[in-house]
């Protein structure tokens, strides 16, 4: 199964206002998911917010150094929550054959879930990655891990290896 990991609005204009601590907790999850997800050949998608930007603001929507990005990761820009709304999202991960998507970033309760939600729509299987989604208000992650699928790092790991281990 071709999977895609999605990695939503680690910019810092969005994440003003968190505290540093959970940010670097959950950049621990989103990198260690993104070394077995790019190991095992599948893309990471970096999803960036464009909404409001201008030249002189150019460089505070840019995805915080706290993330590892390499050479081969792509990159989606989007104006509106949901990261497939009026974007080539759709188009690239039908161009992969992407069929799950694992997703990580902020906010739990805006761009993440909505995206999840646009998933959905396009038939395609969404899960949460567990401890890889931040917000400005704690209830607001319980949420989102209540009520959408979940996926921990152990199981990625077991996909990714199942994956190279298939002829």
């Amino acid at each position: 199964m071709k999977i895609a990991f999605l990695i939503i609005d680690m910019q810092t204009v969005q994440l003003e206002g968190v505290p540093q601590s959970k940010i670097d907790g959950v950049c621990e999850y989103i990198n260690y998911v993104s070394r077995m997800m790019r190991t095992a050949g599948h893309p990471i998608i970096h999803i960036q917010d464009i909404e409001g930007m201008t030249e002189e603001t150019r460089e505070i929507y840019s995805t915080i150094e706290e993330v590892s990005m390499e050479q081969s990761d792509l990159f989606v820009t989007k104006e509106y929550s949901n990261a497939f709304w009026k974007t080539e999202l759709g188009d690239l991960l039908a161009k992969k054959g992407i069929e799950q998507l694992i997703l990580a970033g902020f906010a739990a309760e805006h761009c993440v879930q909505f995206t999840y939600n646009g998933a959905i729509e396009r038939d395609l299987s969404p899960a949460l990655l567990q401890n890889g989604i931040l917000s400005r208000h704690d209830d607001a992650v319980a949420a989102a891990y209540r009520d959408r699928n979940l996926i921990s790092y152990p199981v990625v790991e077991w996909l990714t290896k199942e994956e190279t281990l298939q002829p």
